[in-house]
């Protein structure tokens, strides 16, 4: 089968690579459509050492299965699926928060992933969907089920109302856009997104209509002036915006991992009673969430979305990293 493998930093090279090996519990899918995640740029900068040359990335995906060993799961059935592979019996996996299972591993991580023609992936950690749900949606999932998650931690925190509250979003690339979609579904009415890449500025003012869409170094925000922050960037500096932005008694919401760390306002986090949240993935629950809420165009028609045939993988990689594609989430098509 053909195969998109980081090979070296800044490298992925399209090679013909073994199909993947069928054990007991698990499934093997002819992958249909697979996202470009922040986390596999990061790992093809070569700053995640958890990602190692030789490593087929990807897991954002859709897939039809070909080869089943697993109860229940039919060969010509179509599932997207939680990358987690988690364990089901620690602490968290028991309490509902398998996010958080003490023995994960993950797909495009640990194991091969789906930048490939087929991929393995035990069955427990496969998602049903709408058999005729497109790819290009489906392959949202993960992605979406980020900010589902952590749209939904957030809620709980907030001292007043969503469609009182003034709302900033910090970064417009997937999670960024998706976060602000859903947040106007649910009745956000002050949105403001930052985003340094003009193209990616475009694509969310066409997107999320009546959202104030703005370049940080061209208008500053105000101290002080939003009730809760999303900072989906997780840069030193954005970190560094998202409390001085914030209000007294708000909520900031960090996804981000540009930067693993950094110094934050211990101060105004504790005179000014902020509730700061840190947030991982989703949980199986989320993802079946986010599975119906795509099915009822809860994130809108999805059009700035755009897929390329994994062949072009490095190209892809290159022009994401170039800033020159609009869309905050390029798909590649086996």
């Amino acid at each position: 089968m053909k195969a998109l493998v980081y090979t070296r930093p800044q490298e992925v090279q399209y090679l013909e690579r073994p199909m993947p090996e069928l054990r007991p519990g698990e499934v093997i899918l002819k992958i249909e459509a697979v996202g470009i995640c922040g986390s596999d740029m990061h790992a093809w900068h070569g700053h995640d050492p958890r990602r190692k040359p030789g490593l087929v990335l990807g897991h954002e995906f859709v897939g039809q299965i070909v080869s089943s060993q697993a109860h229940g799961f039919a060969e010509g059935t179509r599932w997207t699926g939680n990358p987690l592979i988690t364990c089901g019996t620690c602490e968290y996996c028991v309490q509902g928060r398998n996010n958080l299972c003490a023995n994960r591993t993950m797909v495009g991580m640990t194991r091969d992933g789906a930048y490939a023609e087929y991929m393995s992936i035990p069955s427990a950690s496969l998602i049903s969907m709408p058999q005729d749900m497109p790819a290009a949606i489906g392959a949202l999932t993960e992605p979406a089920a980020t900010a589902w998650h952590a749209v939904n931690l957030s809620l709980r925190c907030l001292a007043r109302p969503l469609h009182e509250s003034k709302v900033l979003i910090i970064g417009g690339g997937a999670i960024g856009m998706l976060a602000a979609l859903l947040l106007k579904h649910l009745g956000a009415a002050h949105l403001t997104l930052t985003e340094l890449n003009p193209l990616r500025r475009s694509s969310v003012a066409k997107a999320v209509a009546g959202i104030q869409v703005l370049d940080p170094r061209e208008k500053e925000l105000e101290n002080n002036q939003f009730d809760f922050v999303i900072d989906a960037v997780g840069a030193k500096q954005t970190r560094t915006q998202a409390f001085a932005a914030i209000k007294p008694g708000g909520v900031i919401m960090h996804i981000g991992l540009q930067d693993w760390s950094s110094e934050i306002d211990m101060r105004k986090l504790t005179l000014a009673e902020i509730t700061l949240l840190g947030t991982y993935t989703y949980t199986t629950a989320d993802l079946r969430a986010t599975v119906d809420a795509l099915h009822r165009g809860v994130f809108g028609d999805l059009s700035w979305v755009e897929s390329r045939p994994l062949s072009l993988g490095q190209a892809t990689f290159e022009d994401l990293d170039g800033g020159r594609l609009a869309t905050a989430k390029a798909l590649l098509i086996p």
